[in-house]
């Protein structure tokens, strides 16, 4: 069962980055791990840069799946900080490795997607330009990504849970102010043609 053999190939090589740095796992550690042969491998991964791009790329989606729509986004970063927790030593192997741009690039994905969908819900039908509505997820986005990656920089660490959450709750309020001030720059807009218009008809 190719399926059931891919499976095991991951779960193996995880077994074994929660357990040693990454530069330390060959091929055949993970083989001998999972009990199959080099070919079996190498018939379902070109290499183990390819194998980590898999695991990455697949637990990425999972969690995007998990939330087609955002309402709260405390819980859908709570579910990141808990799966990093739970593959702690797995992940700082990949990040403190020359694989980390494939690890950066999935984070800065999810960070992306779930802020866009958090942000699409927030404003629902509020009167908002697009490169309002673009800034904002930029904002947010990067903001969360660099928190996340300053927590692996300083050893993905259970105590930094709460403070995350803290700047959470603190930064929920920057979406509301810029729906406030773009509906306000709209309003303006939509009041200013008016008067231009009524300005034309007067002369």
């Amino acid at each position: 069962m190719p399926g059931f053999t891919k499976k095991e190939i991951k779960s193996s090589f995880l077994k074994l980055l929660n357990e040693q740095p990454l530069k330390k796992i060959s091929v055949r550690d993970i083989v001998e791990e999972c009990g199959i042969n080099r070919n079996t491998f190498y018939y379902h991964f070109q290499d183990i840069p390819a194998l980590i791009e898999e695991i990455i790329i697949e637990e990425t989606n999972k969690l995007i799946e998990q939330y087609p729509t955002v309402d709260s986004f405390d819980v859908c970063v709570d579910s990141i900080i808990s799966l990093s927790l739970q593959n702690r030593k797995a992940i700082l192997n990949i990040f403190h490795s020359v694989n980390r741009n494939i690890f950066e690039e999935n984070l800065m994905k999810l960070c992306e997607t779930i802020v866009t969908k958090y942000v699409y819900t927030l404003f629902g039908e509020s009167v908002i330009n697009e490169q309002d509505r673009r800034i904002c997820i930029w904002c947010i986005k990067c903001e969360l990504f660099g928190i996340l990656i300053d927590v692996c920089l300083n050893g993905l660490k259970e105590g930094y849970r709460d403070d995350i959450h803290r700047l959470l709750e603190l930064i929920q309020g920057i979406p509301n102010i810029i729906i406030s001030q773009s509906n306000e720059d709209s309003i303006k807009q939509i009041y200013n043609g008016e008067e231009k218009r009524a300005d034309k008809f007067i002369q």
